[in-house]
C-alpha cells in the first residue's frame, strides 16, 4: 500500500464501498503513503460523514495490523534459516510455517468489523454487561472460525468447547443485577434465604392455595393496579433487552392471582397470555421455588450426574435404541465434558424405559408431540452442534431450553406450577424425581 499511486487508492476505496470519497482523495492528491499517515484530524477534514470516517481508519487499522503480523513471521523466517538450514533447502518447509502460523495467528489477526452498539461500548471503554460480552464472543468465535479454518479450532468438538472455557472465562466477573438474565438464572440456581430449611419432605412442600407459597405475603392490589402490572409484564416479554429485577417484583406481586387463576383451572393460554414470562425457563423455576422453596435446576444436576453411570449400566436399557445411538456417537468423541453430557442426555431420556413407564408421555425423541400432559421434545440428542430440546404444554411448545439437565427441570416444574395431575402411565418416574427434588426421608430408589 506504500507505493500506491492516487488512482489506485481511489480504486481501493471503491471496493471497499466508499467510492464516494474518492473525488476528494484525487482533489488532495493522497497516495497510498499518505494515506497510512492520515491521523484522526486528516481524517476529520478529508471525511465530513462520521461513519465513512469510522469505517476508514478501521481498515487502515487492520492493515497495519496485517503487516506488523506479516512483518513478525518474516522475522522468524530469517532468524530459523540461520539456525535451521534445511528450512532455507525446502525440507519441512510446510510443516514449519504450518508451525509458525499455529505460534503467530493472534499477532497477525485483525479484529473483525464488529457491530455499531459494540464498537460505541468499545470506544467508550465501558465494561459491557453479560449480553453483550456473550455476543462479543460469540462474534469472535465465529470469525476466529473462519480465520483459522483447517486448524484445530475448526473441528465442531473443539468450537464447542472452546466457546464454553471463554464464557468461562467471564463466570466470576462481579456485575450488576439489573438487565443481566445469566446473574438471575444462577441467583435461581444457587440462591437461598438466609435461615430457610431446605429438608423437607414432599407433603411438606406441596401446598394448595396461595398459603404459604411464597416467602414474603404478596400485596394485596386493586384491579386496576393489577392491571397495570400485567400490561407491564406484557410490554416487557416483547423487549430484546428486559428488567429482570423488575419482572422478579413484578410476578411476586401478582402470584396471587396467578395461583388462583391456575387452581380456579383457567385455560394454559390464558395464563400465558396474562404472564407469558412463565415461558420463561428461569422464571418457570423460580415460581417452582416459590411454591416448595426448592431449587429444581440444582437437583436436576445433581440427580443426573449421580445416576447417569447407574441408569446406562442397567440391563433393561442395555438394548434399547437411544444407548444403541449414544454407544455410537461416545466412539467420535474424546473430551470428557462432551462424553459426560451424552451420558447425562442417555440417562435422563432411558428413564421410562428403567421404570416401565410410557417413554411417549415424557420425551418425544426425533418425533412429534402428541401428549396433552408436559412433556419434552428432542431433537438429535447426541449431536452437539444441532441438539434441540423443548417443553410442550398441550402440544404447544412453552419453552426452548438449552440442555438435557434445563429440559427435565422445566417438565418436573411445569406439573407443579401450572398444578397438572401426572398421568399414571408416568407416575412411577415421576416420582422418583420428585423424592429426590424434595429430599424425603425415603426416596424412591431405582429397580
Amino acid at each position: 500500500m506504500e507505493s500506491w499511486s492516487v488512482e489506485q487508492v481511489c480504486n481501493w476505496l471503491k471496493q471497499r464501498n466508499l467510492g464516494e470519497l474518492a473525488p476528494k482523495f484525487r482533489e488532495e492528491e493522497v497516495s497510498g503513503a499518505a494515506l497510512l499517515a492520515l491521523n484522526d484530524r486528516m481524517v476529520q477534514q478529508l471525511v465530513k460523514k462520521i461513519g465513512h470516517q469510522a469505517v476508514l481508519m478501521d481498515l487502515i487499522k487492520k492493515y497495519q495490523q496485517q503487516k506488523s503480523g506479516l512483518q513478525s513471521l518474516t522475522y522468524r523466517c530469517e532468524t530459523a534459516s540461520q539456525k535451521f538450514p534445511e528450512v532455507v533447502s525446502g525440507k519441512n518447509l510446510k510443516s514449519f510455517f504450518a508451525r509458525q502460523k499455529t505460534l503467530q495467528w493472534t499477532s497477525s489477526y485483525a479484529l473483525p468489523d464488529f457491530p455499531y452498539d459494540v464498537k460505541c461500548i468499545l470506544a467508550e471503554k465501558k465494561c459491557p454487561d453479560h449480553s453483550m460480552r456473550i455476543r462479543i464472543i460469540e462474534f469472535l468465535q465465529a470469525d476466529m472460525t473462519k480465520y483459522l479454518e483447517g486448524s484445530l479450532y475448526f473441528f465442531p468438538p473443539m468450537q464447542l468447547l472452546w466457546k464454553r472455557a471463554l464464557k468461562d472465562r467471564f463466570k466470576y466477573v462481579r456485575r450488576p443485577i439489573e438487565d443481566d438474565e445469566q446473574v438471575l438464572r444462577n441467583k435461581c440456581k444457587f440462591g437461598h434465604r438466609r435461615g430457610q430449611n431446605r429438608k423437607s419432605s414432599f407433603a411438606e412442600n406441596k401446598r394448595d392455595g396461595v398459603q404459604g407459597q411464597v416467602e414474603e405475603e404478596p400485596a394485596h392490589l386493586k384491579g386496576s393496579e393489577m392491571d397495570l402490572h400485567i400490561k407491564w409484564l406484557n410490554q416487557e416479554y416483547m423487549k430484546t433487552q428486559r428488567n429482570w429485577e423488575e419482572v422478579d417484583n413484578r410476578m411476586n406481586v401478582t402470584i396471587e392471582i396467578r395461583r388462583k387463576m391456575i387452581s380456579d383451572k383457567a385455560p394454559l393460554k390464558d395464563i400465558l397470555r396474562l404472564f407469558p414470562f412463565l415461558r420463561c425457563p428461569y422464571q418457570l423455576f423460580r415460581e417452582f421455588q416459590l411454591l416448595t422453596h426448592m431449587d429444581i435446576y440444582k437437583k436436576t444436576v445433581e440427580i443426573l450426574e449421580l445416576y447417569s453411570e447407574n441408569i446406562l449400566s442397567l440391563y433393561v436399557v442395555r438394548n434399547n435404541p437411544i444407548n444403541i445411538m449414544l454407544q455410537e456417537n461416545l466412539k467420535q468423541h474424546t473430551e470428557e465434558d462432551v462424553l459426560k453430557y451424552m451420558k447425562m442426555t442417555a440417562a435422563c431420556l432411558l428413564l421410562p424405559e428403567v421404570f416401565g413407564d410410557d417413554s411417549s408421555l415424557f420425551a418425544a425423541v426425533n418425533e412429534e408431540v402428541k401428549a396433552v400432559t408436559p412433556v419434552m421434545e428432542v431433537k438429535n440428542p447426541f449431536n452437539v452442534n444441532s441438539c434441540e430440546f423443548a417443553l410442550y404444554i398441550e402440544r404447544e411448545e412453552l419453552a426452548q431450553l438449552n440442555d438435557c439437565t434445563m429440559a427435565l427441570a422445566a417438565l418436573v416444574a411445569a406439573f407443579h406450577v401450572f398444578d397438572i395431575p401426572c398421568p399414571k402411565r408416568i407416575h412411577r418416574t415421576l416420582n422418583f424425581l420428585e423424592s429426590l427434588v424434595f429430599e424425603v426421608k425415603n426416596p424412591a430408589s431405582l429397580p
